[in-house]
C-alpha cells in the first residue's frame, strides 16, 4: 500500500514540474519569439533571401530547439548525416509534432517550405515568416495547393534552395506515418531532383495530444537520398514512405 502511495506521490511531483518547465518554455519561446520577430520585420530587408534563412529563421529555429532542451530536457541524436547531398533537393519527413518544424530549419539552409496559409495570420511570426517566402497553401483546394507546391517549389531549387515537405500534411502520433500526400513526389518528378528522406519520433516527447513536453532523446535519421529519374511519382512517393516507415519502426 504504501509503496503504491509512493508511486502515486513520485508520479504527481513529476507531472508537476514538467507542468512548470512546460510553462517556462512556451513564456521562453513566445518573448523570444516576438523580440526576434520584430528584428526581422525591422532589418531584413537588405539581404538576399539565401541570407535571410540562414541569418534570421536558422538562428531563431536553434536557440528555440536549444531553448527546449535546457529547459525540458528534450534532447537529439541524428543519424545519416553522410547522406544530406551537397545539391538542394526535396525534403520529405514524417511530422508528429513542432519541435521538427524548428530543428529541420537548422539542419539544411537556405530552405523554404510547404505550410498552411492559417500560419501566416499569427501576430508577429506570421509577420516575419512572410518575409523567407513559405510555400503558403490553402489545403482545402488541393488540386490548387498541389499546383503552387509544383510551381513554387521548382522555382526554389532552381535557385538552389532546399524545400522541406511534411506529406502527412498533419501530426501524426509516434509509429506507422500516416497516408502520404504525392506532393513532394510530384515536385521531385517535375524537378528532375532526389528526395532526402527524414525519420523521426519528436512526438514521443513533444506529444500531440498533450501539451506537456517529456524529457528524453530525440532520435532523427536521415537517409540515403531516393533517385526519382526512373520511377514513377507514385513509386517516388512509396518509396520514400516506405524508408520512413521501416526507419520509425526500427526506433521503436
Amino acid at each position: 500500500m504504501s509503496s503504491a502511495v509512493g508511486s502515486t506521490t513520485t508520479l504527481a511531483v513529476a507531472t508537476t514540474f514538467s507542468f512548470i518547465k512546460t510553462i517556462v518554455f512556451y513564456l521562453s519561446l513566445a518573448v523570444w519569439t516576438v523580440f526576434w520577430a520584430m528584428l526581422m520585420i525591422l532589418f531584413i530587408y537588405p539581404f538576399r533571401f539565401k541570407l535571410r534563412h540562414r541569418i534570421f529563421v536558422k538562428t531563431w529555429a536553434m536557440v528555440s530547439v536549444y531553448l527546449c532542451r535546457l529547459i525540458c530536457g528534450i534532447r537529439w541524436e541524428v543519424k545519416g548525416s553522410e547522406n544530406i547531398p551537397n545539391t538542394p533537393c526535396v525534403i520529405i519527413s514524417n511530422h508528429q509534432s513542432t519541435w521538427e518544424t524548428l530543428y529541420l530549419q537548422t539542419l539544411l539552409t537556405p530552405q523554404t517550405q510547404v505550410i498552411k496559409q492559417e500560419l501566416l495570420k499569427i501576430p508577429f511570426f506570421g509577420w516575419a515568416f512572410k518575409k523567407i517566402k513559405p510555400i503558403a497553401i490553402n489545403r482545402k483546394d488541393a488540386r490548387q495547393a498541389l499546383q503552387q507546391v509544383r510551381e513554387q517549389g521548382k522555382a526554389a531549387l532552381e535557385h538552389n534552395v532546399w524545400v522541406l515537405i511534411f506529406p502527412e500534411g498533419t501530426r501524426t502520433p509516434p509509429g506507422e506515418p500516416g497516408k502520404f500526400s504525392r506532393g513532394g513526389a510530384g515536385l521531385a518528378k517535375a524537378a528532375d531532383v532526389d528526395i532526402l528522406p527524414i525519420a523521426h519520433n519528436a512526438g514521443v516527447f513533444w506529444p500531440n495530444d498533450s501539451w506537456l513536453k517529456r524529457p528524453g532523446t530525440i532520435q532523427v535519421e536521415i537517409g540515403p537520398v531516393i533517385n526519382t529519374e526512373t520511377l514513377s511519382v507514385a513509386e517516388v512517393n512509396d518509396a520514400t514512405r516506405n524508408w520512413i516507415a521501416e526507419a520509425l519502426n526500427n526506433m521503436n
